[in-house]
């Protein structure tokens, strides 16, 4: 049982999987950092972006420095860079491993490719044209216009950025954080497109001539450096986004023109609406002091009731306390249902045992690249694979791994004292592991002793861990 041969661990579970060369692995400390730089260009380009489009273009200072070239103009050169960003990415991303639908990482180069090309190539592309050079020179105002125009594409990346945040709303305070940060965002957006409203009509009667009185600036078709700065315009822009969305409305910004009047009306929808979800989403489970989560996030099969990948597991079983026993025994069955049905160790047990099982069991959540066991750990628990893949590792040697249904830990009954890891246990891809620690299921076994040899005859650990050249203690 102690031997790690082909005879214990199938053969294709000790293969690593062939790691072409220049390939990017999905969880490697250089892709986290590369994908938090191109959020921060992204994050750049959705504010910067709109802006230059509605404010910089029309601005007649700003449009001959455009047209100077990229070295009187920072934007310029920092559009040109966010540009070459991109380019790089899409190359990154040519070559960066992903998880298909069997939980399996995909490493091969052609494989890579065409899960690429079906996906996000056509979004990243776009988003990474270099508009800016297509027209540099050309000394067009309404080519200059368009074009400004159309490097609002870029904000197609926040597509992507939206996905990839969608892990953090398991926690309450990134949900505030991000509602707060996304609703700032569209107030920006309608800020821009309110100027621009008023800018293409330039009309007297506009919320600009209104504004220019107000300041002692006014807007004067003759002189066009005369009337409100670009700070005065856009502050007053964003003032009158804001107050609308929360539909507050002070009134000393209004809409004068049918356009003005018509964009408002959508503004204070589009507030009505966003109040409408945040009042919806911001419920809290009821009957529980440890869940401060919206209600949408709870466990989808047990309603009121937080899984453990949302809150740490004290603040579960701060939430299973607060019901009768026997209804917490209920509830952990329901969520190690998969495991305790399909597992063979587990089969032929009372219900009384598999309760009693199910409330000892603890489900573990790992994202790709976090170590689950380190070389040296004291061997604990025994765990249960049911989701994803994890590796083996001795050293800088991937000796075995393991997926869904596989076993790993010690056989517990053969030893007296727990012994120690003899490699570290990594996770390859998000997953899901259901684990019991020792004590808890040496004693279950001992109030169900006729259960208790059907599950050491039937229990096959995939990879045993023990360090049997450090082992200090006898056999149990």
């Amino acid at each position: 049982v102690l031997s790690l041969g082909a005879d214990v661990l199938p053969e294709y579970k000790l293969q690593a999987p062939r790691i072409h060369r220049w390939t990017i692995l999905h969880y490697s400390p250089f892709k986290a950092v590369w994908d938090w730089l191109i959020l921060l260009l992204v994050i750049y380009t959705a504010i910067f972006t709109p802006y230059s489009a509605a404010f910089l273009l029309n601005d007649q200072e700003e449009a001959r420095r455009h047209h100077c070239g990229y070295s009187c103009s920072p934007l310029n050169v920092v559009d040109l860079i966010v540009d070459i960003m991109f380019i790089i990415d899409i190359l990154i991303n040519f070559r960066t491993t992903y998880v298909n639908s069997n939980e399996e990482v995909v490493s091969h180069p052609a494989r890579i490719a065409t899960h690429y090309f079906k996906g996000w190539f056509l979004i990243d592309m776009v988003a990474a044209i270099p508009f800016d050079l297509l027209i540099f020179g050309s000394g067009s105002e309404e080519t200059t216009t368009l074009i400004g125009l159309l490097k609002t594409a870029r904000l197609l990346r926040l597509v992507r950025v939206a996905r990839k945040l969608d892990r953090y709303s398991e926690y309450g305070a990134a949900v505030l954080f991000l509602l707060m940060c996304t609703f700032a965002l569209i107030a920006h957006w309608l800020a821009c497109i309110w100027y621009a409203i008023g800018n293409v009509e330039g009309q007297r009667i506009g919320w600009l001539h209104s504004l220019g009185q107000q300041i002692g600036r006014p807007l004067n078709a003759s002189d066009p450096r005369g009337g409100p700065t670009i700070k005065d315009k856009y502050v007053t822009a964003l003032y009158f986004t804001f107050s609308s969305l929360t539909s507050v409305g002070f009134g000393n910004v209004s809409p004068n023109t049918n356009s003005e009047k018509i964009f408002s009306i959508c503004v204070m929808l589009i507030g009505c609406e966003w109040g409408e979800g945040g009042h919806a989403g911001g419920g809290e489970c009821e009957g529980t002091r440890g869940c401060h989560r919206p209600v949408p996030r709870c466990h989808p099969q047990v309603p009121g009731v937080c899984p453990p990948h949302l809150d740490p597991p004290l603040v579960v079983l701060q939430v299973l306390k607060g019901f009768p026993e026997c209804l917490q025994a209920d509830i952990c069955l329901h969520l190690n249902r998969s495991l305790l049905q399909n597992c063979k160790p587990f089969k032929g047990a009372t219900k009384g045992c598999l309760r009693a099982l199910a409330m000892k069991f603890k489900t573990t959540h790992a994202p790709p690249g976090d170590t689950l066991v380190h070389a040296g750990d004291v061997l604990t628990a025994l765990y249960f694979i049911s989701r994803g893949s994890i590796e083996i590792l001795r050293g800088d040697v991937v000796v075995a791994i393991l997926g869904k249904n596989d076993i790993f830990g010690e056989p517990l009954n053969l030893y007296a004292r727990p012994g120690k890891s003899n490699a570290d246990v990594r996770a390859l891809t998000y997953c899901d592991l259901h684990k019991i620690h020792r004590e808890d299921l040496l004693e279950v076994l001992d109030m169900y002793p006729e259960f208790s040899d059907h599950f050491w005859s039937s229990l096959e650990i995939t990879f045993n861990l023990r360090d049997v050249r450090g082992l200090e203690g006898g056999h149990g």
